[in-house]
């Protein structure tokens, strides 16, 4: 294992174990992604002894700043592409309360018993003697050929002293496409409740890395049949299910929503992308109703849904700020693409889309193609045929017409000044109507057009030009 710690930060700390006569070793992720074929930048080095102290001396060999966290026993260093924390081998203990454990001094065992999962618990030896041997006490390299998660100690123990590990159980799976053994399964049922003692934003820290994993379905379905979800995300579990009415029944609107959020996932990589497919339908179980002679119906489920988002973004304790109102837009508009697709694509709807859309029109069209998850082959080739007939319709308006993020010709101020008036209802009528103009397609996007318009329109409201 030598070969892999080459990074000159590794013979630095072996030299300061030596100089102190200690041991040190590195562990955790670091190995693990050893394994996986995978780059790691964080470096996680237990030591057998004080670890701030330990890093006070190798940031003073490597001539770099240590940040020392004293009410963790921790420190950290950065030096050349790592980011090096060392702690001292503890063990723990845990109130029901509380996932902050009781520290006291330990043994390198005590911290791998201490450890996760089995698949983060492997260390490799920094000292002298035995340097870059590999310490794998709970058959981590085994669960990693096996791709299997599974925790060094009694699950449910380990669940319940800390909860987050409930989640992050269903994050490495998700990250690395492995499974979960039985018996942790088990324990996050029984333990679940127990998530209640974390903070949301620790939650979400884990559900947006699920979210960004390649295959996020695989996480949200860990997280349904666990009952997780039901607790950290109520309105997401509250999609699944098929009513039926007259024989008549609906898709069920969790497995379709997580079909598009895969879909999405295939070709972006964007965060919010991604949130904007969990909510598209978030508001159908609200909206549901059934038409004898149509069958299920969800009206008003986009504007129902764009509504929603602030309050979830709020309990999750996501951002409320452009990101938000991005995701919300999304839900809003995403069945207009849709509709387009399904008609006879006019100049004036391609418009007021671009209009609405702005800059983000590009995402929107993204998630409406993801949106489309029928297995009729038929109906899949004919909207996407539609969608890129849209698609040309959106490319051709917008170099014709220059709607996008569009900006009145003339401005409010402008018909004040032009009719010798203050503010008031008048300038609203004059400005909206000139804007449903352009939009329609009644006058060009230009000045010149847009004064006329408005002199006519201020004539009929009996203003008279200053």
């Amino acid at each position: 294992m030598k070969e892999h710690l080459t990074h000159p930060v590794f013979t630095v700390i072996s030299k300061i174990a030596a100089s102190q006569n200690v041991d040190a070793f590195v562990i955790g992720g670091f190995v693990r992604d050893i394994f996986l074929n995978r780059p790691s930048k964080d470096v996680d080095i237990v030591v057998l002894g004080n670890g701030p102290d330990f890093a006070t001396a190798v940031g003073k060999a490597l001539n770099v700043q240590v940040t020392v966290f004293k009410s963790f026993g921790t420190a950290m260093l950065k030096y050349k592409d790592l980011e090096v924390e060392f702690v001292g081998a503890r063990k723990e203990s845990y109130r029901a309360e509380s996932r902050k454990p009781i520290v006291e001094d330990g043994t390198l065992e005590d911290d791998q018993k201490r450890r996760d999962f089995t698949i983060n618990a492997m260390a490799l030896q920094l000292s002298v003697g035995n340097f870059g041997e590999l310490l794998d006490p709970f058959n981590g390299i085994q669960h990693l050929e096996e791709k299997i998660i599974i925790t060094p100690l009694d699950p449910e123990e380990t669940f319940s002293d800390d909860p987050l590990r409930m989640m992050r159980a269903i994050r490495f799976a998700t990250q690395l496409d492995f499974v979960i053994c039985k018996g942790a399964i088990e324990a996050i049922r029984k333990n679940k409740e127990r998530i209640s003692i974390v903070s949301k934003e620790r939650i979400t820290d884990e559900l947006n890395k699920i979210i960004l994993s390649p295959v996020p379905s695989i996480g949200f379905k860990y997280l349904f049949d666990t009952g997780l979800l039901a607790l950290i995300f109520p309105e997401m579990s509250n999609l699944y299910g098929v009513d039926y009415i007259d024989g008549k029944g609906h898709k069920d609107n969790f497995y379709h929503t997580l079909q598009v959020l895969d879909n999405v996932a295939q070709n972006s990589d964007d965060l919010w992308l991604r949130w904007a497919a969990i909510l598209h339908d978030i508001a159908k179980p609200a909206t549901k109703r059934f038409e004898r002679n149509h069958g299920w119906t969800f009206h008003g489920h986009e504007d129902r849904g764009a509504r929603m988002v602030p309050k979830i973004f709020n309990n999750l304790k996501l951002p409320l700020n452009e990101k938000m109102k991005f995701v919300q837009k999304l839900v809003l508009l995403h069945l207009r693409p849709i509709v387009l697709a399904k008609e006879i694509v006019t100049d004036s709807a391609v418009r007021r889309l671009l209009f609405e859309a702005g800059e983000d029109i590009e995402a929107l069209m993204q998630l409406c193609n993801a949106d489309v998850t029928t297995k009729n082959e038929y109906k899949v080739k004919k909207y996407r045929n539609n969608f890129e007939l849209v698609k040309q319709k959106l490319k051709d308006v917008e170099e014709k017409d220059q709607v996008r993020n569009w900006q009145p010709p003339i401005s409010g101020q402008d018909i004040m000044d032009s009719f010798n008036i203050g503010a008031g209802k008048e300038v609203g009528i004059i400005k909206n109507q000139i804007r449903e103009a352009i939009l329609d397609g009644e006058i060009q996007n230009n000045r010149e057009e847009a004064l006329k318009l408005m002199e006519k329109l201020g004539a009929d409201l009996g203003l008279k030009l200053a």
